[in-house]
């Protein structure tokens, strides 16, 4: 049996790395693979499955999902303001409340499926389009303190393989 840690962060906690001009094409290509991989994930589960936790006390299958499209359609601003203002401030999510709130309690998570497509897919296009130098636009975050484009970028690729995998490896446990 795993390790509460293992469970908690299968591909294991993010770490930056210095990003270049191929890190950067790979991480978009990543970022456009992700709805892929939790389709893939999520395919042919069942309401009872997505109502389960992929550990113990942590989130159900279901939760687990919303929150990714939660969490990318909050983070998407935090591009547009680091590219449009000059270190804008950023609120961040309760992200933990926001699981206990019925619409991301719910097994129903078609729509949420829909959303993280489409978010993956403009982020990818605002990615593309970027200058070298604009990687390095920065924004403050309330805990973490001034962040770059590149740790966003190389951020929310973690995130989505992180939460896909916690999925994943919660299937290959259960044999579904």
């Amino acid at each position: 049996m795993p390790t509460e840690e293992e469970l908690k962060y299968p591909i294991g906690k993010f770490q930056p790395i210095q990003p270049t001009p191929e890190l950067r094409t790979q991480c978009i290509g990543q970022f456009r693979s992700a709805p892929n991989a939790l389709y893939e994930a999520v395919k042919g589960l069942k309401e009872n499955q997505l109502l389960t936790t992929y550990r113990p006390g942590g989130w159900t299958l279901a939760q687990v999902v919303h929150h990714l499209v939660e969490s990318d359609i909050n983070a998407y601003p935090r591009l547009k303001y680091a590219l449009t203002e000059n270190v804008p401030d950023v609120m961040v999510a309760q992200q933990s409340l926001w699981a206990e709130l019925a619409d991301a309690q719910s097994p129903n998570i078609k729509s949420s499926l829909t959303l993280f497509e489409a978010i993956r897919n403009r982020w990818a296009d605002a990615f593309e389009g970027l200058k070298p130098e604009d990687f390095s636009r920065q924004w403050r975050h309330n805990r973490y303190g001034l962040l770059t484009i590149d740790f966003l970028l190389q951020q929310y690729v973690w995130h989505a393989q992180h939460h896909t995998a916690q999925i994943s490896e919660h299937r290959k446990r259960m044999n579904w």
